[in-house]
């Protein structure tokens, strides 16, 4: 009978500290290193942006060189 006890007291307590859940300390901990990394993945997303966005304008720049250099040649094959 006092084995049944001791078994239901340490199931109750085991339950008990279960059930508690996370203190406020662990709660704002979780909570700053969940801001930390958005924080962390915005950033990495702007510079992927903004590398990407300065790509494309190079190879914007890079395709109207190369109409403007076609134009011009073109443009010099005609007048002879």
């Amino acid at each position: 009978m006092t084995k049944l006890f001791s078994i239901i007291a340490v199931a109750i307590m085991a339950t008990t500290v279960v059930s508690c859940g996370q203190s406020a300390e662990e709660k704002a901990k979780i909570e700053e290193q969940a801001k930390h990394t958005a924080d962390s993945i915005s950033a990495a997303l702007e510079a992927s942006l903004a590398g990407a966005m300065e790509a494309a304008t190079d190879t914007t720049a890079a395709a109207a060189t190369t109409e403007t250099a076609a134009a011009t040649t073109e443009a010099g094959h005609e007048a002879h």
